[in-house]
Order: structure tokens, then sequence, then C-alpha cells
């Protein structure tokens, strides 16, 4: 355990339920009179920085852009909001990890968080946190990097 947030121990159990498959998953309607939202691949490429951003550093800013379009004018996610995130955005990662006592841990601490609102430090925590213990990141470093 790293001591943060996400990393305290506890027994309460998961609240994050799986995503729907890619083919049910539907964009909410956008509210009446509400400004359609620019999608995430414009707003990248308006980052004059990024223009030669490295893979990571877009990854990055992706993360970031993707966090700020979902938080409040604080700069805030409710938890609600996060597991919403987590569900449709991060899916892939926490997809068959339900039952792992860590998995368990770290979804604990986001419901046990005192604060019903979650920042941008404590979502990266959170992210690496539910990343770290996942099938998919053993699959990832298990790519064939050569010839």
């Amino acid at each position: 355990m790293c001591g943060c947030r996400a990393s305290v121990p506890s027994t309460k159990q998961p609240s994050i339920r799986q995503p729907a498959p890619a083919s049910t998953k539907k964009s909410p309607p956008a509210a009446a009179g509400m400004p359609k939202r620019v999608p995430i691949a414009k707003q990248l490429a308006s980052i004059k920085a990024l223009g030669k951003g490295s893979d990571l550093e877009k990854a990055f800013a992706t993360t970031a852009l993707v966090y700020n379009n979902s938080a409040d004018p604080e700069g805030k996610l409710s938890k609600a909001e996060t597991k919403n995130l987590l569900q449709t955005q991060f899916g892939g990662f926490i997809r068959g990890q339900e039952n792992k006592p860590k998995y368990q841990e770290i979804i604990s601490a986001l419901d046990e968080e005192l604060e019903n609102k979650i920042d941008f430090e404590d979502f990266m925590i959170l992210l690496v946190s539910l990343a770290l213990m996942s099938d998919l990141l053993q699959e990832i470093k298990n790519v064939k990097t050569t010839k």
C-alpha cells in the first residue's frame, strides 16, 4: 500500500457495476438549449503545446480533459460521477477485477471518503491504483514491442 486514500484497507463491498458492452452504450441526449461538447480529440488538437507532444503527454492531457469535462465548476467530481467515469472510460481496466481484494479495497476507500467530491489528484491516484492491479496492465506489459 502506498498510504494514499485509495489504498486504505477496508472490508466494505464494491459498488461499481460492470460497464455495459460497447454496443449497448448510448451517449446521453443533449439537454434542450445546452451546447454540444467539443470531442476530446478536437480539444487535444486545440492545445498548441501538444502539437509535437509525445504519446505520454497526449495520454495525460486526454485524462485531464476527460476529468475536466465531467468536473463541476470547482474542478471536482462527485463520487457518483467518478464511478460513472470509471465505468465508461476505464472499463477495460476494471472489468473482471470486482472480486479481487485489492479492487474491493480501492473502491471501498472511495466509498468511505468523507468528502463527497474527488479532486484531480485523488482521481489520478485512483486511476493509477486501479490500473496497477488490473489484468489489462499485465496484458499490456506482454505486448511484443520488437520483431
